[in-house]
């Protein structure tokens, strides 16, 4: 979650497109979505207004990709701690810990992040399913290539998703992001059990 893993390194093309959105990230994360406007977004990333608008129709617009890339970014985290030669419990606390340690990574980013998606109405409940559906897949085809003791399937995946996400913001409310990583064992046995619950 830190700032420079927010978006992936870009062509020169995309380079304005880049710094918009780590501007959006440095703002938000110090102002709130509310309190931010263009004219702070354009000034922290060193482009123009117009320059803004080639690329996002609005703060919101601008704001739901940060969103995504942030996201995305969590997601590559899973990914490439997985080793797949490892029994599918290890991988699992492996991918966690990872994932859990790159959220914690910028505590004001993730809590505007996982705060602000809530208020931008269907736009940002759409980008929230869609995350949530990514990482509910990444987990079902992480666990099916294991050793065949998982049963799990796309919803209980994306159960065990939201439960990860519910203890993800309860430490944002409490102050306890640093504490994340800590919190591995706890996500760790929520997929464990809905992984191994018996198909009916």
């Amino acid at each position: 979650m830190a700032l420079n893993q927010t978006t992936p390194k870009t062509s020169n093309g995309s380079e304005h497109r880049r710094r918009l959105l780590q501007g959006m990230a440095s703002v938000a994360a110090t102002k709130g979505l509310a309190a931010v406007t263009i004219a702070d977004v354009v000034r922290e990333a060193g482009v123009s207004k117009r320059t803004f608008y080639e690329h996002f129709e609005s703060k919101d617009a601008c704001f739901l990709a940060l969103y995504r890339a942030v996201s995305m970014s969590a997601l590559k985290t899973l990914r490439d701690s997985v080793s797949a030669e490892r029994p599918w419990q290890q991988q699992l606390e492996q991918a966690l810990q990872a994932y859990l340690t790159h959220m914690a990574a910028n505590p004001e980013l993730l809590r505007t992040l996982f705060i602000e998606i809530h208020h931008l109405g269907g736009a940002g409940e759409r980008a929230r399913r869609d995350v949530m559906n990514a990482l509910a897949a990444f987990m079902v085809e992480t666990l099916r290539r294991g050793s065949g003791e998982s049963s799990i399937d796309e919803g209980l995946a994306l159960a065990a998703v939201g439960g990860i996400n519910e203890l993800i913001l309860q430490a944002i409310e409490q102050g306890r992001v640093a504490e994340l990583p800590a919190m591995t064992p706890v996500a760790s046995e929520v997929v464990r059990r809905l992984a191994c619950s018996p198909v009916v």
